[in-house]
């Protein structure tokens, strides 16, 4: 099946009529996309807004990777292919996680339909066990610190969110060490020459 027919088969998707704010599949893919981000689902703003990481997540994500905006927002660039597609609702400590069915209905056939994918960023638990499954038993500290980010295809991130400053603020290596070669991965994933 072409990307463009799937991707609207995908936002057309009422898999999950009772979510709380209803289905509204956020996806982001086009021809020749050469980053992927996998994250785990909308949050209720960017689930209003129509478009993923359109929040203070995706401002700090954007500057983690060294891009602008525009760039981020181009499917011809970046695919944004959550592990879930519409906002899964609240819990007691947060958003709640994305439903499994929505991956297995379309991760797999999306994912083959963009082939010129030549970098993976994986964020949060779910996105993190899907693509590195060898490292699911690892904490997210060990996780990011035990990856190779200047060869690896797949790379695992902590999630932008203000919520996780403290982690932040708690490995300082993080920002020094792998953000720097994160940046520079993008721009090598990015360079169509």
């Amino acid at each position: 099946m072409k990307l463009d027919a799937l991707l609207a088969e995908v936002r057309a998707c009422t898999l999950c009529t009772d979510l709380p704010l209803g289905p509204n599949p956020l996806v982001q893919a086009g021809e020749g996309a050469r980053i992927l981000i996998a994250g785990q689902a909308p949050g209720r703003i960017t689930h209003g807004k129509g478009r993923p990481f359109d929040d203070p997540s995706g401002r700090r994500l954007r500057d983690w990777l060294g891009i602008s905006a525009e760039t981020f927002y181009d499917p011809h660039r970046c695919a944004v292919l959550a592990m879930g597609f519409c906002y899964p609702g609240t819990g007691k400590g947060g958003d709640l996680p994305p439903r499994p069915a929505c991956a297995a209905q379309w991760r797999t056939r999306l994912i083959r339909a963009l082939p010129d994918i030549r970098l993976t960023l994986v964020i949060g638990q779910y996105a993190q066990g899907w693509h590195l499954p060898h490292m699911a038993k690892l904490k997210l500290t060990e996780r990011v610190r035990q990856q190779e980010v200047s060869t690896a295809s797949v790379i695992a991130l902590p999630h932008p969110s203000p919520r996780n400053n403290i982690w932040l603020k708690a490995n300082p290596w993080f920002e020094r060490d792998v953000i720097p070669a994160l940046r520079k991965r993008v721009a090598e994933a990015l360079d169509h020459g």
